[in-house]
């Protein structure tokens, strides 16, 4: 009986694409002021919308 799979390499490792995605806004978003972290992210939302 197989219960595990042998190692595979990873085409997209989703963990390590996540924490870099966290690192990066929690850069851009550092210094700002809690309306401007609103504002960030409405602008981000919007982006998103329109692909």
């Amino acid at each position: 009986m197989k219960t595990k799979e042998e190692n595979k390499e990873k085409s997209f490792d989703a963990v390590k694409f996540m924490r870099e995605q966290r690192d990066r806004i929690s850069k851009d978003i550092m210094d700002l002021s809690p309306e401007e972290i609103v504002s960030y992210f409405e602008k981000k939302t919007k982006r998103e919308k329109r692909k």
